[in-house]
């Protein structure tokens, strides 16, 4: 059960690492010229956002459903980014992993 707990954290990691490369993603095939500044822009700002609130060392925590909301904006944001630039197969299952992953941490307590 401890290995399957300590992938699981990885495997959310990925999935933050996956929101920040979805909206550079987003970006680059949306925009022309603009595209990858764009992309680095979106995904400076969406880091600091999971800085202050979303990170386990966040300095601003939030709670119940405040943290539910959060995480189902932040989370939902990379599938529907993912989804906006064509690439929906990994939309999809970007948005499948995020819904296990996170009921497993909310089942775990992680």
């Amino acid at each position: 059960m401890k290995t399957a707990k300590a992938v699981n954290l990885g495997v959310i990691f990925l999935l933050e690492l996956g929101v920040l490369a979805g909206v550079w993603y987003w970006a680059w095939q949306s925009a022309s010229g603009w595209g990858p500044l764009l992309g680095l822009a979106g995904a400076v700002v969406l880091a600091v956002l999971w800085g202050l609130f979303g990170s386990p060392r966040a300095r601003f925590k939030v709670h119940g459903a405040s943290r539910v909301a959060f995480e189902t904006l932040w989370f939902g944001s990379g599938a529907v980014l993912w989804f906006a630039a064509g690439a929906h197969l990994w939309a999809v299952v970007f948005a499948v992993v995020c819904v296990v992953s996170k009921t497993l941490a909310h089942v775990w307590r992680q």
